[in-house]
């Protein structure tokens, strides 16, 4: 390989690449550091190594692995570190917990998932806790608030500066899909009758500007917002200007109470890096970034997949057995009665199956087609909506779209099948039964892959919970008994 070469294949490393291997390291380390641990255990059983005061003393290869974790630690983001913890069994991850430096703690807790983050928590005395928020701002302790104990919050109230309380009471007041949940407090505001060369002299006072600090928001003396002044404006125009002549409207103008998924798509549609947040009496009270958007759109598209499978929240890969039974029970338990319902489906048709054996092999087909249709439609709905794209008053013209195409894919597909089964079996009627039974079970699964998430969009429910298992109960159950029903019909 060229030189070229390797440094074109080096740069196109990706984080996640750089993260496993560290990862990797970690791991390795840990490893070393049991066995080590375990030789000095059968060492001091035999004969204690003790101080003068009578204490064990600690080895001095364990120190120098201690250390070690500790140097590759420190080099590390926090988000990198969330990630390791993530990925470690749980007394493995609390012995690397430890030795992170408690400065850190903060930023980490505020990366790591929420059964990690209880897992880390559950680990930490008061005095850590509160030491940890005291590191963070107020709309980041607000993030943690839900997870930390009440007599924390109670001693992190009593620590804060007045204005930095406010501001806590504030974010903690947002339900967690507002955008008042998303907002920063860290805004800069300039007054529209001072000059540029002012502002610039007002920013060089900053040690650094606040994160993803794309413009200024322009405000008038009751702090209601006039418009903004971006960064590569203010920059290249003339410092005698006033910023009133300079300013430009705000692309957009968010509502802190409005739902965070309509932020999320006006940062999509405008390709925004920041937005002013405004109370209703259009009073500048914060901003968004994009970090934050892309941090909601993260944790709602997981949610999302989660609840598609039944799952009402995140799981920590190595939680207890007890903790992994609590969040899937629900709906395995409605599930098997689904399974039961068609199992009785079946029965009921118990003397057609066993008449013509060929029903046996050739309804979980049916079944199956319907399921993976419904699948495909419940998905889209379930994105569109996410997306805003789709309301409840679409329903009607979405289930006409959705049979037509499946009729489109019955008759293909059926038609298919419907040859293959009239040459296994040398029987015609059976093709054509087929043919009707695949149609007729791909409308249904249009229709309720339609149905089930407007349905639960109706009674302000999250429409993507537990829609695999509805569509694949209805898909199965339909599925058998048009099949079975259409061959007792025309064939038994």
């Amino acid at each position: 390989m060229s030189e070229l070469d390797a440094t074109t294949e080096q740069r196109a490393d990706p984080a996640s690449e750089r993260v496993q291997d560290a990862l990797a390291e970690i791991t390795a380390l840990l490893r070393k550091h049991r066995l080590v641990e375990g030789l000095v255990h059968e060492q001091l059983t035999h004969a204690p190594a003790t101080d003068a005061d009578g204490v064990v003393v600690e080895s001095v290869v364990t120190k120098q692995n201690k250390a070690q974790l500790q140097r590759k630690l420190d080099r590390l983001h926090p988000a990198d570190i969330a990630f390791i913890l993530e990925a470690l069994p749980l007394d493995e991850r609390l012995y690397i917990w430890e030795l992170v430096k408690a400065d850190r703690d903060g930023e980490i807790l505020l990366e790591v998932s929420e059964p990690v983050r209880e897992s880390l928590i559950s680990s930490m005395d008061t005095e850590e806790l509160v030491a940890a928020a005291e590191t963070l701002d107020a709309e980041e302790i607000a993030e943690l608030a839900p997870d930390l104990p009440p007599e924390v919050m109670d001693d992190v109230f009593s620590i804060l500066p007045v204005e930095e309380r406010e501001q806590l009471r504030a974010a903690m007041s947002f339900e967690d899909d507002m955008v008042g949940a998303l907002m920063d407090f860290a805004d800069l505001q300039v007054r529209p009758d001072v000059t540029l060369e002012v502002v610039l002299r007002y920013l060089r006072r900053f040690d650094e500007l606040p994160s993803q600090t794309d413009q200024l928001f322009v405000v008038d003396r009751d702090e209601k917002l006039l418009g903004v002044l971006p960064v590569n404006k203010l920059i290249v125009s003339d410092p005698d200007r006033l910023v009133g002549d300079v300013m430009l409207p705000p692309a957009v103008k968010l509502v802190q109470h409005e739902k965070a998924a309509d932020a999320a798509s006006a940062f999509e549609r405008y390709d925004l890096v920041s937005a002013p947040v405004v109370d209703t009496n259009d009073k500048l009270v914060g901003r968004v970034t994009v970090d934050e958007i892309l941090d909601f759109v993260k944790g709602r598209g997981e949610e999302e997949v989660l609840a598609l499978g039944g799952l009402s929240e995140e799981e920590d890969v190595f939680a207890s057995v007890w903790k992994s039974f609590q969040n899937r029970w629900a709906w395995l338990a409605i599930n098997l009665g689904t399974a039961f319902i068609a199992s009785r489906v079946i029965g009921v048709f118990e003397g057609s199956i066993a008449k013509l054996v060929a029903l046996a092999a050739l309804m979980p087909i049916v079944a199956g087609i319907g399921g993976n249709s419904g699948n495909q439609t419940i998905t889209m709905i379930v994105r569109a909506v996410a997306l805003g794209q789709v309301t409840r008053e679409h329903a009607r013209k979405l289930i006409r779209k959705e049979i037509v195409v499946a009729l489109l894919n019955g008759l293909v597909w059926g038609g298919v099948m419907g040859i293959v089964a009239m040459m296994l079996y040398r029987d015609v009627a059976l093709g054509l039964v087929m043919v009707l039974a695949m149609t007729l079970n791909l409308m249904l699964a249009a229709s309720m892959g339609v149905l089930i998430p407007m349905t639960m969009l109706r009674f302000g429910r999250d429409p993507a919970m537990g829609a695999s298992v509805m569509i694949t109960a209805v898909t199965d159950s339909g599925g058998f008994f048009i099949f079975l029903g259409l061959a007792t019909l025309f064939l038994v």
